[in-house]
């Protein structure tokens, strides 16, 4: 009955019959999925894209890249880096690989405030809502990714959906037997290899599966002295159930990293680079130094009886190492339990293990009242007391330099179930839960360091033991982060199928329990841990009567979150669109145990949530060779926390930069006038007003007025492919526009001089790309050899950088823009 009734609405019934038939899954979990699928299919309009871009024709603002535009991509590059090429969304990558992170904002909301989801589950840490954009799928097995550039699914599991959101599905296994190898080398010694097998339908229900691996390694981009290694494994089973569209799947997804951090704070480039007032002293703009080899060191050994100081080496930002080990297990399913009711579920299991490295100085002796254990405070001073000999000259009175990562080990559990009802043929509703649980354990173990500065074991699993024995731990927490959350929402078609209504309502219930088992000792969340020893923590203690000892907090956040919006259809190729929602996101965890300085009961102990009003108005066009769409957008945020993280001592700072307004404009052109060419341009203008001035512990910072930092003033880009017979050409351009340093929007000023200016300059990226297919030969498809070249004019520029918040007298840190990199491939298949 829907069938024939989206048959009798189109012009064309054989052209919207295969419009049906092809619409791919442009939501996050299958429920989202399945409700948007009808929608979207009512309009008639066609959502088969044009040069691998989809605008799909609903009230939200959402855009859609496709494996045509991710294939032509470097092989292994992050999908957060791909989606640079959706106006509104800027990621600086740390390398041209996709290994080694990066920086990611989408209308300027930080990836913080970026809801990921793969398969529908979520992506972002349970603690502090980060994303990892190296950890994400390889992108061979990516079938698509989409980005709202405003809102969220309301069946969404997610404590961090104050901005946008970023979805990517993974494609289902062939109905034939195939396989395929990819092997890629370029610059910096990188090399990586793919391979993935297709077990096509097994037997006559249609079971079917693949399996695939990755292995990529390379040299550090700057330092000279780092390497990184990445392994990926993933498979997934998919069975039919019927002939409906029902089905059950079960994928499983492992990453492995080993990574240095490189591309530090200039300031720390070399010894020989000091603040001053010369452009060499700046964020990087010349090439003068940014290719200097980090000299490599020896820990010198302990002199017996004398008290020898701590070893700078293994301090340098080169030679820490960033590992994790991520893991998930994903079901989708749909089940058809009658004409008009439709069950989705879909549960999840994750795992990651992971910390930043770092280092501290420990003493051999003990803490001032005579024990051993953690007392932050400068990092040029010691942290850890130990109470034993640490580097084996036979007495306790040295300072030595040990490894301090900051480990986080994380099991996740989550479910999405939701029941549609179809009423007719042009009303439905959804009704949802979603459950999420993570365990966040955080530790901050000491571990000794190798003679050549490295770490003798990435996660520190062979911890130093005090004399008291206790492990020496810089930070001691055990977090649960729970979310127990119902959702709504109807979709209708009007006036002749050309009016299309959707409105929704969140009702997240957040519960946060936290313990910290150390002392916070003010209000920037510094600890002094004794790690169970409890004639320690009595007398730090009584000698420090402020101090807040270990505890227990509890915390929860409800919010209703309402959504809505609406799609006209003024011809068959062009509609108008409007959507509202409102976004939360709760404190992150590191904000909530530095509340902890603070009495229970207390305005400061327990931090407010942000909270958007996001609204979006825009047109859409769509035709078999044009997909364009223009929209505006005004965003309301209010308890805007800015924050400040200090890489040396481990510790963020927050402030409260009360209400800030977000407006701005996003469009984006695709025409393919002849099947040989084709062109994609798109751009965003971004304008964001703080509306008061911020109080800190040194006075009042002056943010009224002014511009959040780390977004850019606007993007703009195009891409042009074109293919005569087997050669197939592509070349895309983004220019970045200018971003402020800190939100008060001023110079940085030390000692009296201005080290940099209010913002980074605007830059320009140019990559090329090239294949050529050798199906000709009778190789098949999927077997063709590729280059490509990526920052083609080799073009100097600020990557992402830590905004200071409010400061105006501190550097921020700040990756140096990956240099032109050319990478070549080959790929065979059948």
């Amino acid at each position: 009955m829907k069938f024939q009734s989206i048959l009798s609405t189109a012009t064309s019934t054989l052209a919207v019959g295969a419009a049906f038939l092809a619409v791919p899954a442009f939501a996050q979990s299958t429920g989202a999925v399945d409700f948007e699928e009808g929608a979207i299919v009512v309009t008639g309009q066609t959502q088969n894209g044009v040069a691998g871009v989809k605008l799909p024709n609903t009230s939200k603002a959402k855009q859609v890249l496709t494996q045509e535009i991710i294939s032509s991509q470097a092989p292994g590059q992050s999908v957060n880096d791909i989606i640079n090429l959706v106006p509104g969304v800027s990621f600086q990558n740390n390398d041209p690989f996709g290994s080694a992170g990066g920086t990611l904002t989408i209308r300027g909301f930080d990836d913080g405030r970026i809801s990921q989801t793969f398969d529908g589950i979520p992506l972002n840490d349970t603690g502090g809502y980060s994303l990892y954009s190296n950890q994400q799928l390889d992108p061979e097995l990516i079938e698509q990714v989409n980005v709202n550039l405003g809102t969220t699914d309301v069946d969404s599991p997610t404590a961090a959906a104050t901005g946008s959101t970023v979805n990517y599905r993974t494609r289902n296994p062939s109905d034939e037997f195939g396989a395929r190898f990819l092997a890629s080398a370029g610059d910096f010694s990188f090399f990586r290899v793919f391979g993935e097998v297709d077990t096509g339908e097994l037997n006559s229900t249609g079971t079917k599966a693949f399996f695939a691996a990755s292995k990529a390694t390379n040299n550090t981009v700057y330092g000279g002295i780092g390497e990184i290694d990445k392994m990926q494994l993933n498979a997934k089973i998919y069975q039919p159930l019927g002939d409906n569209g029902d089905f059950i799947s079960i994928a499983g997804h492992w990453n492995r990293n080993r990574n240095n951090f490189f591309g530090s704070a200039p300031l720390r480039l070399d010894a020989d680079r000091t603040a001053g007032t010369g452009s060499g002293n700046r964020f990087p703009i010349t090439k003068d130094e940014r290719f200097n080899e980090i000299a490599r060191c020896t820990i010198p050994a302990g002199i017996t009886g004398t008290a020898d100081a701590a070893s700078s080496c293994g301090s340098d930002y080169e030679y820490r190492f960033n590992p994790s080990n991520t893991g998930n297990i994903r079901i989708n399913s749909k089940f058809t339990l009658s004409e008009k009711l439709t069950l989705t579920v879909d549960p999840s299991i994750q795992y990651t293990k992971a910390n930043g490295g770092g280092t501290s100085i420990a003493s051999e002796g003990l803490s001032p009242l005579g024990y051993s254990g953690f007392i932050q405070g400068s990092s040029s001073a010691p942290q850890y007391f130990a109470g034993i000999d640490l580097n084996g000259d036979g007495d306790t009175l040295d300072r030595v330099r040990v490894l301090s990562p900051s480990n986080t080990q994380t099991w996740r559990i989550g479910v999405i179930a939701s029941l549609r009802y179809d009423f007719n043929d042009y009303n439905r509703i959804r009704v949802a839960y979603s459950y999420d649980r993570g365990r966040h354990r955080q530790t901050g173990e000491a571990s000794l360091l190798l003679a050549n500065g490295f770490a003798s074991d990435v996660f520190s699993d062979n911890a130093i033991i005090g004399v008291d024995g206790n492990t020496l731990q810089k930070r001691d927490r055990l977090s649960y982060a729970i979310l127990h959350q119902v959702s709504g929402e109807y979709s209708g078609d009007f006036a002749n199928d050309k009016l299309h209504l959707n409105v929704g309502l969140r009702m997240p219930f957040f519960r946060r329990n936290l313990t910290n088992n150390c002392s916070t000792f003010n209000a920037n969340g510094n600890l002094a841990c004794f790690n169970g020893n409890e004639a320690g923590q009595l007398a730090y203690a009584t000698a420090n009567p402020t101090v807040q000892g270990p505890q227990n907090r509890v915390f929860n956040y409800n919010r209703a979150l309402p959504s809505a919006g609406l799609v006209f259809d003024v011809t068959d190729n062009v509609s108008v669109f409007g959507n509202y929602s409102k976004g939360l996101q709760v404190p992150g965890t590191d904000n909530l145990y530095q509340s902890f300085f603070y009495a229970p009961g207390t305005d400061s102990a327990k931090p407010d949530p942000e909270t958007t009003d996001n609204f979006d108005l825009g047109v859409r066009y769509s035709s078999g060779i044009i997909q364009a769409s223009v929209s505006a957008w005004y965003t309301i945020y209010n308890n805007r926390l800015a924050s400040a993280y200090d890489r040396e001592l481990d510790f963020t700072v927050y402030r409260n930069l009360g209400r800030v307004d977000k407006y701005g404009i996003d469009g984006s052109f695709a025409v393919k006038p002849i099947p040989e060419f084709s062109l994609y341009l798109f751009g965003s203008y971004l304008k964001s007003e703080i509306k008061d001035n911020v109080d800190t512990a040194t006075g009042p910072a002056l943010t009224a007025g002014k511009r959040e930092a780390g977004a850019p003033v606007y993007t703009f880009g195009a891409r042009a492919d074109g293919n005569v017979g087997p050669v197939m050409l592509g070349a895309q351009v983004k220019r970045t526009g200018p971003r402020y340093v800190n939100d008060q929007n001023l110079p940085i000023v030390i000692s009296g001089s201005q080290v940099y200016g209010a913002k980074t300059p605007a830059y320009t990226l140019v990559d090329l790309d090239a294949k050529v297919k050798l199906d000709f030969l009778g190789l098949g498809d999927k077997t063709f050899l590729q280059l490509n070249v990526l920052n083609v004019f080799d073009k100097l520029y600020v990557g992402g950088f830590d905004g200071t918040a409010t400061s105006t007298s501190t550097v921020p840190f700040a990756q140096i823009g990956s240099p032109r990199t050319f990478i070549g491939s080959v790929s065979f298949g059948f």
